[in-house]
């Protein structure tokens, strides 16, 4: 074989498509982002692959995946073209883009495809140790030291839109609710994409903070160590935890407004089953209030009657916070000016 075979800090370097050929399963656990799924075995063939390794040995396991490979070859090029073409197709060995492939550790998937597209003449980069070696990556990569900056501030005081202003002027921000496709509460999916899965979420994390200067500040937003049902990686949740917190102030009316703004435009049956799921910790009362309002587009009685819970879910969280700088921007537009105030306290 004379395409390349490369360790993940130089295979991360070259330039061209990505390609993973795990089965569709493995992909959707978590993959390397930006990469294309074009499975070599599809999750059943994988499977019995995998018995036949186990009970009768490597060579039979390879016999079996060849009789595989054999039916789908022409499908699998087909794939494997579409998703390459052009200018990857250069049939020049110094060009400078890659079509860059990995598998599970490295071997024989990986390497047979490279194999195949070599035979192409076509500038084939492979990983050595796979989608393994990439994970190791990913989770030593929390372990580093940051310097994180917390947005928080009590719900409706629009972190999320300040994280968005701070990112739109270059600033390092880590949007960790849109990476995990969720808003942290009860009505957090509303309006969202599927989840992705919690590796999935540390691997754009990952790739995220390697596109910093670390020593840099790093904004994110405050967050419960769930977000929906992505888990925020354990040592990158204590650095949040110790880190320098900017704590917005906003009044209740600015409050009001920005929850009216981001939920009046959901489906009342959507709000009111996110009410239901909360109607222990709201109690009857507020409860009914809610929904009834919901019914009857009352959104300024709605928020209301969420408010107060969700302030002293607040307050909880915060307690035992330190380094903890107020700003305050009540009634303020959430425009460049306020990135000087933002400057002025860190």
């Amino acid at each position: 074989m004379y395409f390349k075979r490369k360790e993940l800090e130089k295979f991360r370097c070259f330039k061209g498509p990505l390609i993973d050929v795990r089965s569709p399963s493995e992909y959707y656990k978590g993959h390397m982002p930006n990469s294309i799924n074009i499975p070599l075995f599809d999750d059943d063939e994988r499977s019995i692959i995998g018995t036949i390794y186990k009970k009768e040995g490597r060579k039979k396991a390879v016999i079996e995946g060849l009789k595989f490979f054999e039916k789908k070859m022409e499908l699998l090029l087909d794939n494997l073209f579409k998703s390459i073409e052009p200018p990857t197709t250069i049939p020049n060995k110094n060009n400078e883009l890659f079509i860059r492939i990995y598998c599970s550790r490295g071997g024989m998937r990986s390497q047979s495809i490279g194999w195949l597209l070599d035979k192409f003449k076509l500038n084939i980069v492979t990983l050595k140790g796979g989608y393994k070696i990439y994970r190791r990556w990913v989770l030593d990569s929390f372990s580093n030291k940051l310097n994180l900056v917390v947005i928080g501030g009590k719900t409706g005081t629009g972190k999320t839109r300040l994280l968005s202003l701070l990112e739109k002027y270059k600033y390092q921000t880590i949007d960790l609710e849109g990476f995990a496709c969720h808003r942290g509460s009860t009505f957090g999916g509303l309006g969202m994409k599927k989840q992705p899965s919690n590796e999935q979420f540390e691997n754009l994390i990952a790739e995220k903070l390697n596109s910093f200067k670390c020593s840099n500040n790093i904004f994110v937003e405050a967050e419960s160590a769930n977000i929906g049902k992505c888990k925020i990686p354990h040592e990158f949740f204590n650095q949040m935890k110790n880190s320098m917190r900017i704590e917005i102030i906003r009044s209740e009316s600015n409050r009001l407004d920005e929850l009216i703004d981001t939920y009046s435009v959901f489906k009342k049956e959507e709000l009111q089953e996110s009410v239901l799921r909360i109607k222990k910790r709201l109690g009857p009362q507020r409860t009914k209030i809610a929904l009834e309002s919901i019914h009857n587009e009352k959104w300024d009685l709605v928020c209301r009657s969420v408010l107060d819970y969700y302030d002293k879910c607040y307050e909880y969280e915060k307690v035992g916070k330190t380094n903890i700088r107020l700003i305050d921007l009540t009634d303020k537009k959430y425009d460049e000016s306020i990135l000087e105030l933002i400057n002025n306290v860190l």
